[in-house]
């Protein structure tokens, strides 16, 4: 008999005892697509816990051009199933052995699993979340968020539970030494703007600092926490309709995107 198991966000599988996959359940469209049409009543069955409303039922849709772009992804070029601070798990794992270092590490690392799990949750209201996107010569976006208020370009920083004042250049969370997080986020907004077409909003994610304060003449630079961070993005003005974020979605979720002919491995030169 076919039972349900999670696969991929946004979509609830079902399989056979050998693991083939019979249908699926797409939440956000709320719409069964089954393979199997000989399964239909067991799929029903397996999934009837996690219906609600009116639920459509038939084949798999005609793919769109997002669809078949995606489906033409080598497994090693696509980024969708990257996990929060997926770099860093890494460099834990291969990195320094300095205590210092490894804590301030394993800090990061934390601050962007916290806050990837809470952008994670915008999916059902159509927003579609990467994670870990390299730009060659300026590390990885930890988050890039493209849904109806746009295109963002996330930077997280632990707050640590002290002030952090944001300024034009630099960031300062209590008495550490400075960071030059605002300067680098337009960089790479700017980046990943040219490498999508379209204007990406730099957005810098502060978790868990005890007080944030702003500089008045830092207005380009979106500022994110995670208590607010959903109704702020969810109620902010629409620009996206669905079917650019999807086709936006399909083009930054391949790592190729933001690589230029001229890109060595180690980035562009002059970066």
């Amino acid at each position: 008999m076919p039972s349900a198991g999670r696969a991929g966000r946004g979509r609830l599988y079902v399989n056979r005892p050998d693991g083939q996959a019979v249908a699926w359940y797409d939440r956000q469209a709320n719409r069964i697509s089954v393979l199997a049409d000989d399964h239909r009543e067991a799929i029903l069955a397996a999934l009837r816990p996690y219906l609600s409303g009116t639920v459509s039922i038939g084949p798999p849709p005609v793919p769109t051009a997002a669809d078949l772009r995606r489906l033409a992804l080598p497994p090693d070029a696509d980024l969708a199933p990257n996990r929060p601070g997926e770099a860093l798990l890494g460099e834990l794992e291969h990195g320094p052995a300095g205590t210092r270092a490894r804590h301030r590490l394993r800090q990061d690392l934390v601050a962007q699993q916290r806050m990837g799990d809470v952008l994670d949750a915008l999916e059902p209201d159509g927003w579609r979340i990467l994670h870990c996107v390299p730009l060659p010569g300026l590390g990885r976006i930890d988050h890039l968020l493209i849904g109806p208020a746009g295109i963002f370009c996330v930077r997280t920083a632990p707050g640590r539970r002290q002030r952090a004042a944001v300024g034009d250049l630099l960031l300062t969370v209590g008495r550490a030494e400075p960071r030059p997080d605002p300067r680098w986020l337009r960089r790479a907004a700017a980046r990943a703007s040219r490498a999508l077409e379209a204007e990406v909003i730099p957005a810098l994610a502060l978790v868990d600092a005890s007080r944030v304060d702003v500089a008045p003449t830092v207005r380009d630079i979106r500022i994110l926490q995670p208590l607010t961070a959903l109704p702020s993005l969810t109620t902010a003005p629409t620009t996206l309709k669905p079917g650019d974020v999807e086709a936006l979605f399909a083009l930054a979720r391949d790592t190729r995107t933001y690589f230029s002919p001229t890109d060595g491995p180690f980035g562009p030169s002059g970066v």
